[in-house]
């Protein structure tokens, strides 16, 4: 046999090889659905994104976003993961509270910190966010692939407020979580549990009289032009989490486990890059489209007011989540001290 006609056959078996290995990559890759609370370029779109783009970019793996509505509300997305139609989610704790009742931590107000650094220094480095976290929601069917901040958490309100008794007989909107309400209720407003669809038109007809939210989700909801009056308190950041249903990670090969492992953590890098300044761009754009936006600022005299009432919300975490609550608490509060350390 000729060199040339040896090239031509060796040349034909790769492509043969080729074309095999093509083919079983094929029918090995998976098309993965990911659901998330917010619109199109909200910080849970962006994450959801960048994950799938880590996925395909390493990948013959696919994955299928949804966004907010597409699939239902909150609770409705979570009961899709747990029951493996869903394969990922992406859902605050302020709607995991009732499946999960020490998520709730996070809307102990006070208790995170405001400043950009040192939350992301905290999420970072938290044992209670990395080790135990995981663990409670592992007792739920769920593998938490990360938690994230989102942004610090802006009250709306129909009239600029600086004092607690301001509050009182304002109904305010919590998400369907009974601290959160507790919260609000030690702030002296009425918290009243709702449903995201349901907010805007809730605020519009006067059924509440404010609501709270990060900057950048009161900015794409356009709940400003129903609820005008902006109020930063410093009480707290709005976080979320993304996890998968635990048996379908379970049942990923080695190689497919650390591919979404590292998704996770490239979404998590990216995403903290995205927010930097995300909340003063939404700002200003809200304030370049409505003339009746008023920004409150609470000096720390002020905050004081609010904060002294912060433990009777605490204490009330501690009887919902039990032992467990006080455990994750301890072990929140000696993160932040180490923090700042």
């Amino acid at each position: 046999m000729s060199s040339m006609s040896k090239f031509k056959k060796l040349a034909g078996l790769s492509a043969l090889m080729f074309a095999a290995l093509t083919a079983a990559n094929s029918v090995n890759a998976a098309n993965w659905r990911y659901a998330h609370e917010e619109y199109e370029g909200d910080v849970q779109d962006v994450f959801a994104y960048k994950f799938k783009e880590y996925i395909e970019d390493n990948s013959d793996n696919t994955v299928q976003v949804y966004r907010f509505g597409e699939l239902g509300e909150s609770d409705d997305i979570m009961e899709q993961t747990q029951a493996g139609i869903l394969n990922f989610v992406n859902q605050s704790p302020g709607f995991t509270g009732a499946l999960i009742p020490e998520a709730q931590i996070f809307f102990i107000p006070y208790l995170m910190p405001t400043d950009m650094e040192s939350v992301v220094t905290f999420f970072r480095e938290s044992k209670a966010i990395n080790d135990d976290f995981p663990k409670l929601y592992a007792e739920k069917g769920l593998e938490l692939l990360k938690m994230y901040p989102e942004g610090e958490m802006v009250i709306t309100l129909d009239e600029a407020i600086t004092t607690p008794e301001e509050l009182k007989n304002k109904k305010i909107r919590v998400m369907t979580n009974p601290l959160l309400s507790e919260t609000y209720s030690a702030f002296g407003a009425t918290p009243t549990p709702l449903p995201w669809g349901e907010v805007y038109g809730a605020l519009q007809t006067n059924m509440v009289q404010g609501q709270e939210n990060p900057i950048f989700w009161i900015q794409s909801g356009g709940l400003y032009e129903v609820s005008p009056h902006l109020i930063f308190t410093g009480h707290g950041w709005f976080t979320t989490a993304m996890m998968a249903n635990q048996n379908f990670y379970e049942g990923l090969s080695d190689a497919d486990k650390e591919l979404v492992r590292k998704a996770s953590d490239f979404a998590f890098e990216e995403i903290l890059d995205h927010i930097d300044g995300l909340a003063d761009e939404a700002l200003a754009k809200i304030q370049e489209s409505s003339d009746e936006v008023t920004v409150t600022r609470l000096n720390e005299e002020q905050i004081a007011e609010f904060r002294k009432r912060a433990p009777q919300v605490e204490a009330k975490f501690v009887e919902m989540a039990g032992d467990s609550g006080q455990q994750l608490l301890n072990q929140f509060k000696q993160d932040l001290e180490d923090i700042k350390k």
